[in-house]
């Protein structure tokens, strides 16, 4: 397969630059026996009793800082992952890449030692604690489509409404468009609700670079599914009920936990790259926001309902003028039939 396979037109204009009004104020394209344009606000219309949500209850942290090196120069920092209270793994982007051994200064008069490179990363350690510290002198590290500054809009909608645990870069952008109302409105349908966590990568955003999909890797995430997690699956699944996947986040970190055919807790690092092929072990609908052509993540929603019904529903979200990516409108996934 080539990455090509799984591209689309999408007219610049259509990219979401900005939340809706309100969570809930986007459209729905609903996949299952055909292309149907709903609202999301429809959507315990579309669920049944015993069904279970499974959401991704990871934070955003304002993982983007400005530094400056000692010799003068401006640095940019984008943190992937914070390991411990002080030790951070980060892009850092500067005009002359820093030296192992070199430090950045930030506000506070706060030092920033690099202690080493790994592949795309830098391993840096703060003179303070980090997450207090970039709480009050990071940014929210908005997509790089978005195309401009993060704003103060972007301190609330960027983030889920039950964000949780710390550690995100990028939101699980399909849990943005609940609001607490309509949690409530699920589970008063009748229809459970799951918890689980992957802190979401910058990766997220990158390009694939080799033509031939299969030649490419991604960036591993921390993943979390517990044991409420597990039992609730399969309590759901000796109910009769589906198991719907709040964004491909909780599907990557539900299939990984499911490798050996049946769901058990899991904590640990995830590289997993679902592709045309794949067969589901525990994910029976999902719901997601539309991705960029040629992205991992296109080719994980082609391996769950079908690439040309992926392809066709794309196109058609594009006539309609639908919008598009992490602020955009949202989709409800069926399966292709034998997946």
């Amino acid at each position: 397969m080539l990455i090509s396979d799984f591209n689309y037109v999408l007219p610049a204009e259509l990219i979401a630059k900005y939340p809706a009004v309100d969570r809930r104020a986007s459209r729905f394209l609903v996949l299952n026996d055909g292309i149907n344009d709903r609202e999301f606000s429809e959507l315990p219309n579309l669920l049944n009793p015993n069904d279970l949500l499974v959401f991704n209850d990871t934070r955003v942290i304002k993982a983007r800082l400005f530094a400056i090196k000692e010799t003068g120069g401006r640095v940019e920092i984008l943190i992937e992952r914070v390991k411990d209270n002080r030790t951070v793994l980060a892009h850092v982007k500067a005009s002359k890449t820093p030296k192992s051994g070199g430090k950045l200064l930030l506000a506070d008069d706060v030092e920033v030692d690099v202690l080493g490179r790994s592949d795309n990363f830098f391993e840096l350690r703060f003179s303070t604690d980090v997450l207090p510290f970039i709480e009050v002198h990071g940014e929210v590290p908005l997509p790089p489509y978005l195309d401009r500054v993060a704003d103060a809009v972007d301190n609330d909608r960027y983030q889920t409404v039950y964000a949780k645990d710390p550690g995100a870069v990028a939101a699980p952008t399909a849990g943005l468009h609940f609001d607490d109302a309509m949690l409530e409105e699920t589970r008063d349908a009748g229809v459970r609700h799951s918890w689980l966590t992957l802190h979401v990568g910058a990766g997220t955003f990158q390009s694939l670079r080799k033509a031939h999909i299969q030649e490419n890797r991604l960036h591993s995430e921390r993943v979390e599914v517990n044991e409420a997690c597990c039992d609730a699956v399969r309590k759901t699944k000796s109910l009769g009920g589906r198991v719907i996947a709040i964004g491909t986040t909780s599907v990557r970190a539900l299939e990984c936990a499911s490798a050996d055919g049946v769901i058990q807790p899991f904590e640990g690092e995830t590289d997993m790259f679902i592709l045309p092929g794949y067969k589901f072990r525990t994910v029976d609908a999902m719901i997601t926001n539309f991705h960029l052509p040629q992205s991992s993540l296109m080719m994980l929603v082609a391996a769950f309902s079908g690439k040309e019904r992926i392809l066709d529903a794309y196109r058609h979200a594009v006539r309609e003028k639908y919008r598009f990516f992490s602020y955009g409108d949202a989709m409800f996934l069926t399966p292709e039939e034998g997946t």
